[in-house]
This record gives structure tokens, C-alpha cells and sequence, in this order.
């Protein structure tokens, strides 16, 4: 018997074959169903999936065999990785001067081989999909060109296996990240909160106590700190409402009337301008997620409010029910959205970069937030614009 050498690039071959983390896992149907159908095309007892580590053949499927794994030193895969050739075969392992004497020719009657290597796409032999019969025989050439095809989807097996783990490890990243991003916004925001009304309340303070002895430009920079109290303090709330949404979007479902979630969100909005919101002709009985689908409607709404130059603002609500989805719309006549900003107005802190009618900019957070409870509750949401004339936006949620 002759032991089979190691390959030249031994170190960087057994980093790829552990690169995989198959070494030592369970069984699994999709490669068993390899072995089961190799061993039927070959019309062979054994058919194995093997993987050949430093002192040891590890089987990661083994079909006619009850152990897992043997000792490199005899295997006939050790030889097997070493070739170039597509296909290692052994017809007679008796007569080979490489496996006389081997025991698992002596005690388990291993006299027919042939092994494909199972090469990954850095060119390394990881190990080979091999098939034993305990007598001398040979191969067809279609029974060569399935084993051949065989090995090649093992490999397919071998690197979806790490390119889903590899996905899984970034994803488990990125959400302990949105985590910590979470907690950092919640920490900031609430510790900003307080000293924002401070200084709101201060201003205030200021001009009554002391207004009388500032000029103009002195008020002026009052009513100035206070805006942008108020201003800070709103992109915070938004921000918070952001990184929330997907607690909001985990709520219990709840039994209610769409008329009535309206006009109660028409109350929250303390409307003190001229204002002609049209509710939907039809009420429709609801189950879904009425705490953010307030919250969607909320912003939609409040944003044909402030996005409106029009001494009358006019506003059209619909709701529908149809093919398991609530379809709402919300129509305004206000100034309108810029076409080539309609595409990316749901992004996070994107802004058409428009004055609302109190003369301040936008933060870019409502519409995200929006677009992301929208497809939380399993809907869409889209817009249609025209400069001047207003905005309508359309989105559903699934029904449950």
C-alpha cells in the first residue's frame, strides 16, 4: 500500500475545504439525494460525497456506508485529489500497487473506485463525489459523464451553501447594527427633547420679561433660537417615528371603521386654515394595524396641509376594500412635486427641496417612514404630481 501524498498547496487547499463549515455537520437531503442517484447511475452498492481534511476523509453523504469519516492515509480520495485527470478510477484496487494491503480493500472489499474531484471555483480540490463496488468492473461512458455532472452540482451545493451563510452572517450584521443605531436615536433623541423645550420656553421668557429692551434684530433672533428649537425637535420626532416603525408595524390588529380613524386623524391635525377635506362616500368596517395606518395617513395628510399654496387647500380621500387589500388615495391641489423628484421622494432624507406654505424645509424622514410601514402591513404606495395643479398619493395595505 502506498499512502497518498500531500498536495503542494495543502495549507491553502484545507483553509478552502474549511472555508465551507461542512466539515462535522449532519446529513442533508439535497446531497444524499446526490449519493442515492449516483450510486443508481452507476449501478454501484456506495456512492460517497467526501471531504479531505488534514488526517482524515470526512463524508458528508454516504450511501451502503454506516460511519462518517476514515483515516486519510488510506483513503482512495487522498489519491484521487491529486490527479488531474476528470476522473480517477481504479478497476482492480488487487492489482494496484497503491492500494494492496490497504484494509479497506482487505476488510471491507473496496476493489472498484472512481472518484471526481470536487473543485471549487478558486481551482482547490475540496475533496471528490466517489463510487465503491466490492468487485472489478468499469464505467460507461454515459455513467463517466453523469458522475462527472454529479460532482459539478456538489459543488454548486458547496458554494450556495456559503454564499447563503456569508448573506446570513451580513444580514445578522446589518440588524444588530440597525439595533444599536435604534438604541443611539432613541438615547440622543430623548436627551435633546428637554433641552429643546428649554430653550422654546426660554425664548419665550425672554421676550415677555425683557422684550421691551430689544430692538428689532434682537427679537428677531429670539423668534429665531425658538424656530429652530421647533424645527430640531420635529426632525427628531421623525427620526424616532423612523427607527420605531417597525415596532408600529408589529402592533395587534384591531376591528375599526375607516370614517371614523379619518375623522379622528382630521382632529389630531388642529386645522386652523381654510381647509375642504372630502372623506370616502363609503364606510368601511377595517382589521389591520390602526396605529400605523393613523400614522401613514397622518403624514400623507399633514403633508397636502403644509405642501399647499392655494388660499383654499382642498383635500379628496378614498378608500376601498378589493382582492384582500384597503386602497386609500389622498389627493391634494397643492404646489406639486417636481418630476424627476418623484422617484426618489421616499427615500431617507430626500426633500424636493421646496418651502412649505410656513416657509420651512422639509427633513426627508415623513415619506420614508411612510413607504416603510406601507410595506411592513404588505403594500404599495405610489405618486402622481403635476407642478401647480397638486399631488396624489396611492397605497395599499393587506388586509388580515
Amino acid at each position: 500500500m502506498i499512502a497518498p501524498q500531500f498536495p503542494v498547496d495543502e495549507e491553502q487547499r484545507l483553509a478552502a475545504v474549511r472555508s465551507y463549515n461542512l466539515l462535522d455537520t449532519l446529513p442533508e437531503k439535497d446531497f444524499d439525494n446526490i449519493t442515492a442517484l449516483t450510486a443508481s447511475i452507476c449501478d454501484v452498492p456506495i456512492s460517497l460525497v467526501t471531504l479531505v481534511d488534514t488526517d482524515r476523509n470526512f463524508l458528508k453523504s454516504y450511501y451502503g456506508l454506516n460511519f462518517n469519516e476514515s483515516p486519510r492515509n488510506i483513503s482512495f480520495c487522498g489519491h484521487a485529489i491529486l490527479e488531474e485527470s476528470s476522473i480517477f478510477i481504479v478497476e482492480d484496487a488487487r492489482k494496484d500497487p497503491r492500494f494492496k494491503d490497504n484494509p479497506l480493500v482487505k476488510d471491507m472489499q473496496a476493489i472498484f473506485y472512481a472518484g471526481v474531484r470536487l473543485i471549487n471555483s478558486d481551482g482547490y480540490p475540496l475533496g471528490t463525489l466517489c463510487v465503491f463496488d466490492t468487485k472489478p468492473r468499469t464505467l460507461s461512458k454515459s455513467q463517466k459523464n453523469a458522475l462527472i455532472s454529479m460532482a459539478y452540482q456538489v459543488v454548486n451545493l458547496f458554494e450556495a451553501r456559503k454564499r447563503n451563510r456569508m448573506l446570513m452572517a451580513v444580514q445578522q450584521e446589518l440588524e444588530e447594527r440597525n439595533e444599536e443605531l435604534k438604541n443611539f436615536a432613541g438615547i440622543v433623541s430623548h436627551d435633546m427633547k428637554m433641552p429643546l423645550a428649554n430653550m422654546i420656553i426660554t425664548s419665550d421668557m425672554l421676550r415677555s420679561k425683557y422684550g421691551s429692551l430689544l430692538d428689532k434684530q434682537g427679537k428677531e433672533y429670539l423668534e429665531y433660537i425658538k424656530q429652530s428649537s421647533f424645527t430640531l425637535s420635529e426632525y427628531i420626532t421623525g427620526l424616532l417615528e423612523h427607527y420605531e416603525s417597525d415596532k408600529t408595524a408589529s402592533l395587534t390588529d384591531e376591528v375599526f371603521d375607516s370614517n371614523d380613524l379619518l375623522e379622528e386623524i382630521i382632529e389630531l391635525l388642529n386645522i386652523n386654515i381654510d381647509c375642504e377635506i372630502n372623506l370616502p362616500e363609503e364606510n368601511i368596517e377595517m382589521q389591520a394595524n390602526r396605529s400605523a395606518l393613523e400614522q401613514i395617513i397622518l403624514n400623507l395628510v399633514g403633508n397636502s396641509l403644509k405642501y399647499n399654496d392655494k388660499e383654499k387647500i382642498k383635500i379628496d380621500i378614498g378608500c376601498t376594500e378589493e382582492n384582500g387589500f384597503y386602497h386609500f388615495s389622498i389627493s391634494d391641489n397643492g404646489m406639486g412635486i417636481q418630476k424627476n423628484k418623484l422617484k426618489s421622494i421616499f427615500d431617507l432624507f430626500v426633500t424636493t427641496g421646496k418651502l412649505d406654505r410656513n416657509g420651512k424645509k422639509g427633513n426627508g424622514i415623513g415619506l420614508s417612514t411612510v413607504k416603510k410601514l406601507v410595506t411592513k402591513l404588505g403594500g404599495k404606495i405610489e405618486v402622481s404630481s403635476e407642478l401647480g395643479k397638486g399631488t396624489t398619493f396611492q397605497f395599499s395595505i393587506k388586509k388580515n
